[in-house]
């Protein structure tokens, strides 16, 4: 069973998101509360394995319990939720610990499934793989940390496709020569959408980054020119070009 922790400001949504988990199986709410200070207390006594925190609360903001979480060493898993679309917000919550944001308004089901998603990715983690990860920052933080550097917000359906796919691509190099048939199917069946729809959404999130103009920020993520002006990658170079840096980092 599990224990989910309610960290949310608007009382109404907060009760909704409650109600929900209450009909989901394999979901305990342990505590729900708008209040920072409260928070920390409950996070002591309930321990909860999955922590949902809004960045605007009373007393202690959502940004001040991730950070006092984090000194903690390994805790709950925690997914923000906020109206901010700043980029830099964005990246600091992702900084600190948060391993997904959601830009409000959200829905409770879609809350669920990217819950579901990141408690089977840590399931399937080896516990070795897993503790050397947590040392040097997560594999899905990396990825992010370059996505918000670049442009790529994490609210639309790309950022979780494309993620996924650079991750298959740095278990499996390979598969990057045969991404119509190879990874835009595997990533389909884990989101239960088509290979289509993952290739058109990869595409838009890509756009998305080098429409907001940051060519300078993408050179300088990967120490090269890469590309110049309004040239763009192909879904299948920009995988593979971050996935090769992400490799490389790990060999170093």
């Amino acid at each position: 069973m599990t224990k989910l922790l309610i960290l949310e400001s608007n009382p109404e949504f907060a009760q909704q998101l409650k109600a929900y988990f209450a009909e989901q199986d394999g979901f305990s709410v342990c505590g729900v509360t708008d209040d920072g200070a409260e928070a920390l207390r409950l996070m002591e006594t309930c321990k909860p394995d999955v922590v949902l925190v809004s960045l605007l609360l009373k007393n202690l903001d959502g940004f001040t319990i991730l950070e006092k979480s984090a000194r903690g060493g390994r805790g709950p898993l925690f997914l923000a939720m906020g109206n901010f679309s700043d980029d830099k917000i964005v990246a600091r919550t992702i900084a600190l610990g948060a391993r997904y944001y959601f830009m409000k308004p959200v829905s409770a089901e879609v809350v669920c499934e990217r819950i579901g998603e990141l408690l089977a990715e840590e399931a399937h983690l080896p516990a070795k793989e897993g503790r050397a990860l947590r040392r040097a920052g997560s594999l899905d933080e990396r990825i992010s940390s370059i996505f918000i550097s670049i442009g790529i917000p994490p609210h639309i359906k790309g950022y979780q496709y494309l993620r996924e796919g650079i991750k298959m691509a740095v278990e499996d190099p390979s598969i990057i020569n045969n991404v119509t048939k190879g990874l835009y199917p595997r990533i389909g069946e884990k989101f239960a959408t088509s290979a289509s729809k993952v290739e058109r959404a990869i595409r838009h999130a890509i756009e998305v980054a080098w429409n907001r103009g940051r060519i300078d920020a993408i050179n300088a993520i990967f120490g090269v020119r890469v590309y110049i002006g309004t040239e763009k990658p192909t879904n299948s170079e920009f995988i593979a070009l971050v996935a090769d840096k992400l490799i490389l980092e790990s060999m170093a």
